[in-house]
């Protein structure tokens, strides 16, 4: 097996952090405030489920469906300001991350999303000082799986892709075609989505944790190559 450098990057929602638990808790606190009752709870995360590929849109609907008096920018605006102070990162986690930074590996996060939202998510959780560095859609321009996404976080971490790595995520196209197309060995962490593309992982997990098993696995292997 051919040594690749110890650079392994991290999708942050519903793989470091259970961004789904947090909105089931936005969506009843949302529904409390606003008298939707549990139907209006069901009714949010049914929407959620929708998979609207933007949050203005997901608000677009909730508006129309509830029919609220804020716009959908004010109403997107202020779950913005709220998710981060839901998200929770497992300690266990964040003792996953040290132990692979204790390793020799350079750990970076690569997310999709609004700059306030993302960083906010980072900030509160303490992800954004148990890693090397991070490079967050909204604050570059770029999206996965856009592999100058993936090439800004190499760099941040002093490496760059033509040394490989991986990439560890739970979106199939995302995170599994965007990492490949970098050049990296990926993991999935498989939430009971369907694999619709052909985005073949070099490993499927069902766990964070399990991924970086993977990772420690592979320094093993690389060792004696270098």
């Amino acid at each position: 097996m051919m040594a690749v450098q110890r650079l392994a990057l991290f999708d942050l929602d519903n793989t470091l952090v259970n961004l789904d638990e947090a909105f089931r808790t936005w969506a009843a606190e949302f529904a409390d405030g606003y008298g939707l009752g549990r139907e209006g709870v069901d009714r949010l995360i049914a929407l959620d489920q929708e998979g609207y590929p933007h949050r203005e849109v997901f608000f677009g609907k909730v508006r129309e469906r509830f029919a609220l008096s804020e716009t959908a920018d004010e109403l997107w605006s202020r779950y913005r300001k709220r998710m981060p102070y839901l998200v929770r990162c497992r300690p266990e986690v964040m003792e996953g991350l040290a132990r692979l930074r204790a390793a020799g590996w350079k750990v970076a996060i690569v997310t999709n999303g609004t700059a306030d939202n993302q960083l906010g998510k980072l900030q509160r959780t303490g992800l954004a000082e148990a890693v090397d560095a991070y490079a967050l859609s909204g604050l570059e321009g770029i999206r996965k799986p856009d592999v100058g996404l993936f090439e800004i976080a190499a760099r941040r971490c002093g490496m760059g892709l033509s040394g490989g790595g991986w990439m560890v995520g739970d979106h199939p196209v995302k995170d599994i075609g965007g990492g490949r197309a970098a050049g990296l060995r990926t993991v999935w962490v498989h939430r009971g989505a369907r694999l619709e593309q052909e985005h073949e992982a070099d490993h499927v997990v069902t766990d964070v944790l399990q991924a970086m098993e993977v990772l420690h696995g592979e320094r093993w292997s690389s060792r004696g190559d270098l």
